[in-house]
């Protein structure tokens, strides 16, 4: 009578399956990989279920010629590197107007050149260590990837073993100039690696932002009322998220959250 239960069951795929499987559960919200997303889906789909998914994101943000630059700054790096990069809802492409792309670099390689890295539960700490090795060399694959694309590491990517924990996967975030997107521009690696791209019009930087497969959080920079009226319209950002003048990441709690494309579909604390 009132009785409420709350469980956690740890596993493998094989506990997932049992959750998607059973008719007893009305919903469920799975986060992951999109393969695992579409495995998840057809399960549940089987049985007339519901079925909330959050999976990959390759969140971007755009920077028009009248952005506020150092209001710009703080949100980029915090979206970018908060949590070692590994958030749904990092920033991993600045999208840049050519007028202001070298002044912005500077200000941000600068800004990298100043975080504290090392034990997250020390005051001060602003980027603690990726979740293992294997996350590591993901991140130092895609930064090979784009050197050899055609894209400059300004800063980091490399380990960082002074000064930290024992036995911890520390690292250095990277920013990386790029020409033009790239082709591992359009996937995530869950790490601290932040792909600059320049654009000379809005409808360019709109069709950069939006061709990517996946579809989580947005966000630009403008005083301009009428770009950021397009980039929250239809015709803007194909994100289940759209931010103005706010980063892609930190005031989700509370608000409805989900994505579209390969994202998945549906939205925490929202209706569904």
């Amino acid at each position: 009578r009132g009785l409420a239960l709350s469980s956690v069951v740890v596993g493998g795929a094989d506990v997932g399956e049992a959750l998607a499987a059973d008719r007893r559960v009305p919903l469920v919200s799975a986060t992951g990989s999109t393969r695992m997303g579409a495995r998840v889906a057809q399960v549940v789909a089987g049985r007339l279920g519901r079925s909330l998914l959050e999976l990959g994101g390759n969140n971007a943000m755009i920077v028009t010629p009248s952005a506020d630059l150092e209001l710009a700054l703080r949100a980029i790096a915090f979206s970018a590197v908060g949590t070692c990069g590994q958030r749904c809802t990092t920033l991993r492409r600045l999208i840049v107007h050519r007028s202001r792309k070298s002044e912005l670099l500077a200000r941000l390689v600068k800004v990298y050149g100043t975080l504290k890295i090392g034990d997250p539960r020390v005051d001060g700490t602003l980027v603690g260590p990726l979740v293992d090795d294997a996350a590591l060399a993901a991140m130092q694959t895609s930064i090979a990837d784009a050197q050899t694309q055609g894209g400059t590491l300004l800063c980091g990517g490399d380990r960082v073993t002074s000064g930290v924990p024992a036995g911890g996967a520390y690292v250095r975030p990277a920013i990386i100039d790029c020409p033009s997107p790239l082709p591992v521009t359009l996937h995530e690696t869950f790490a601290p690696i932040l792909y600059v791209i320049p654009y000379d019009t809005l409808d360019q930087a709109m069709a950069i932002h939006n061709d990517v497969p996946q579809g989580l959080s947005s966000a630009i920079f403008t005083p301009d009322v009428r770009e950021a009226e397009l980039f929250v319209s239809p015709a803007g950002s194909d994100c289940g998220i759209a931010n103005v003048n706010i980063g892609t990441s930190g005031a989700e709690i509370g608000g409805a959250f989900g994505g579209e494309k390969d994202t998945g579909g549906g939205r925490e604390s929202g209706s569904d």
